[in-house]
């Protein structure tokens, strides 16, 4: 089984929609303090905007873990 990981930070927009960016493979030793910093800085510089709106506000951070297991159905 293969075992992907990804940081999910979610964000709300100015008009109340919530928006998530994805960073795969994360570092291993990601402090919560680390990932607040980073969202607070996407947040403050203004760089992303979804459908033209600014984000607003943070919402949640997490770790996502997902495992895919692949049959080769070739008979």
């Amino acid at each position: 089984m293969e075992i992907t990981k990804k940081l999910l930070m979610s964000f709300m927009t100015t008009s109340g929609k919530k928006v998530s960016i994805s960073v795969y493979d994360p570092r291993e030793n990601l402090t919560e303090s680390e990932i607040k910093t980073a969202m607070t800085t996407i947040l403050s510089k203004n760089i992303f905007k979804p459908g033209g709106e600014n984000f607003a506000s943070l919402v949640e951070a997490k770790v996502v873990e997902t495992g895919t297991t692949e049959y080769d159905l070739v008979l």
